[in-house]
């Protein structure tokens, strides 16, 4: 049996998971990044993309933005500005927020509207990923 240690995902929102988990991963801006039981400390930034908790031996995945984690002796928390379940995605406006974006991205914008147009861009684009729906490159 493998040993357990307890997570805590948390938005702005709302307390997304917490329970003991075999592991759990997120992606770090470097890439995909582990967690097991007895990692050493650390704190990482988390970029866009998945979060995937392994628990009773099966995988679980869902969408997140922005944030970080902690990995602590006593277990790991994860700070993200959203964190969905394939099934609280509404591909729909998923699919209307990366046209908005892509529409940013193509006017001419200050460096931290381009930045944030990039965020909500692949945040829309991790969630159609996530919920099913194959996105459209528009290029």
């Amino acid at each position: 049996m493998a040993k357990l240690f307890n997570l805590k995902i948390f938005t702005p929102e709302r307390e997304f998971f917490d329970g003991d988990v075999e592991g759990v991963t997120a992606i770090a801006p470097d890439g995909s990044v582990m967690v097991l039981a007895d990692h050493a400390p650390m704190v990482m930034p988390v970029s866009i993309g998945k979060i995937c908790i392994k628990k009773d031996g099966v995988w679980d995945e869902s969408v997140n933005s922005e944030g970080f984690m902690e990995v602590r002796h006593d277990g790991v928390v994860i700070f993200v500005q959203a964190c969905e379940r394939p099934d609280e995605i509404d591909a729909r406006r998923a699919e209307e927020a990366k046209k908005r974006a892509e529409e940013h991205l193509r006017q001419k914008q200050s460096m931290s509207e381009y930045k944030q147009s990039k965020i909500a861009l692949a945040r829309a684009m991790a969630r159609l990923q996530m919920g099913g729906a194959r996105p459209s490159i528009n290029n």
